[in-house]
């Protein structure tokens, strides 16, 4: 007997090809910022792991003609730039402080290969967070928002607790277009210290 397809998969899926945007990834972007009203006009935003550029578009929009968006990522965008945006294709590992301009946001949906192996895929997203949050401490300018996902499993704890100390307000949030099945969620961080 056939399995039966995850409906809100679909749902998020067709909607996304519906709105011309490369991936569902878009809608848990959408609802972080309008429930926690991230960015802005003009903000100057860093996209980490931003292929298939889902985020990028999303990004674009918000933040009008006279803000940008950098997207990094190791593989290629599935879309075409527009005037406000910068593509940097590259291991966002070797780019840690290699920004000279700092950022209002700082938001990352990077994920790893996998391996179908639970915890070693969970270390792997850790790893990306973490450097994503290297980059947030040095290039995030302050009172700026950091957002990236992440994996329950071990050392998620430790590294909730270093975010909380670097900015006044933390939440951990599972948007509805993250699949049932999975263990992803996003960390929401606003108000850098930079102390």
């Amino acid at each position: 007997m056939k399995k039966a397809k995850n409906t809100r998969q679909d749902f998020y899926f067709k909607k996304a090809k519906e709105e011309n945007y490369p991936a569902r990834s878009v809608y848990k972007l959408q609802e972080i910022d309008k429930k926690y009203r991230l960015i802005k006009r003009g903000d100057l935003v860093l996209d980490i792991g931003c292929a298939p550029g889902s985020w990028m578009i999303y990004l674009s929009g918000k933040i009008g003609k006279k803000g940008r968006v950098t997207g990094v990522d190791v593989v290629d965008l599935k879309i075409s730039l527009k005037d406000n945006m910068k593509f940097i294709k590259g291991d966002i590992r070797e780019l840690v402080g290699s920004f000279s301009e700092r950022f209002d946001a700082i938001v990352s949906d990077a994920a790893p290969g996998t391996s179908g192996i639970h915890f070693v895929d969970t270390a792997k997203s850790l790893e990306l967070a973490k450097t994503a949050l290297d980059i947030a401490k040095q290039s995030l300018k302050a009172r700026g928002i950091f957002v990236c996902k992440t994996f329950e499993g071990e050392g998620t704890e430790e590294f909730l607790k270093e975010i909380k100390r670097l900015f006044n307000f933390v939440k951990s949030y599972r948007p509805s277009a993250v699949r049932k099945y999975s263990r992803e969620f996003y960390l929401i961080a606003k108000i850098f210290k930079n102390e």
